[in-house]
């Protein structure tokens, strides 16, 4: 769980970016796709980075099953 600010974001979606939750380009060639983002305000969330969540850009727990 982390801060994400206000504005628009690219969230990886592909677990390799240094960046990570945000997108740093390394999912190019392999099929994985950003995130697109839009917050009004700073919220506290968790975001997915195994692609597997159902409530995307949320991380559901999906990870672990």
């Amino acid at each position: 769980v982390g801060e994400i600010p206000a504005g628009t974001h690219a969230l990886c979606t592909c677990g390799n970016s240094q960046r990570a939750p945000f997108c740093d380009g390394t999912h190019r060639g392999s099929g994985k796709v950003p995130v697109k983002l839009t917050l009004e305000t700073d919220q506290k969330m968790a975001v997915c980075a195994c692609g597997k969540t159902q409530t995307s850009p949320r991380c559901d727990g999906s990870h672990s099953r």
